[in-house]
């Protein structure tokens, strides 16, 4: 939890702090264009409220961009579009571990919904009925399985936007350095929610296995 708050301040003070760099282009024009120079012309840029709320819908194909992402000129807004439409990428050239997520989004979803009460029951009642604990312990295992899937699927993301930005000259090599370090940070956001979800399994099994 301590991790999470640091990595957390720390993404929100990165993000500040290369808001303030500038850009030629804003972080709708830069989603629009890297979807164009991908030849993915059915995806909309469109924007949402919020604070790094950006993300793509694949059952809308857009791509929704925060705003303070969508019109700003700046080295962040930059990395972020461009983030979200490698995710577009993704999904339109088939990368495995992105269809591995989306296939598991629907179980997960019900697992997230259950999982907690599962859980809780599971402990209350360990010596009446201790199959129910590892029911709760099977879907926790689940969504800790979707979060490590989620990682190539991030990092990779993060990879096609600095290459690309680099690649057409939007960042440069004061600025590209910029762009890698806040969606490095980012990143570790996921990291450190797949690791805790990991540590919490194991919590529950060891609950399990002291019955």
């Amino acid at each position: 939890m301590l991790l999470s708050y640091i990595i957390q301040a720390v993404l929100n003070s990165k993000f500040d702090r290369y808001s303030e760099e500038p850009l030629p282009l804003s972080g709708a024009e830069v989603a629009i264009k890297m979807l164009r120079d991908n030849g993915i012309n059915d995806v909309k840029v469109t924007c949402v409220p919020g604070k790094l709320t950006d993300h793509y819908d694949p059952t809308t194909k857009t791509v929704n961009l925060s705003e303070a992402v969508y019109g700003s000129r700046s080295v962040a807004a930059a990395a972020v579009a461009a983030h979200e439409c490698g995710h577009v990428i993704q999904h339109a050239t088939g990368y495995a571990p992105l269809k591995l997520r989306s296939a598991l989004v629907p179980v997960v979803s019900f697992a997230n919904k259950t999982v907690q009460w599962i859980l809780l029951l599971g402990v209350l009642m360990i010596n009446v009925f201790p199959g129910l604990l590892w029911a709760g312990i099977a879907l926790f295992a689940l969504t800790t399985f979707f979060s490590f899937v989620t990682l190539p699927v991030e990092i990779d993301a993060s990879m096609r936007a600095t290459q690309w930005l680099e690649v057409t000259g939007i960042t440069d090599y004061e600025t590209t350095p910029m762009a890698k370090d806040a969606l490095k940070w980012a990143a570790y956001t996921y990291v450190i929610a797949a690791l805790g979800s990991l540590a919490t399994l194991f919590y529950y099994i060891g609950i399990a296995r002291r019955r």
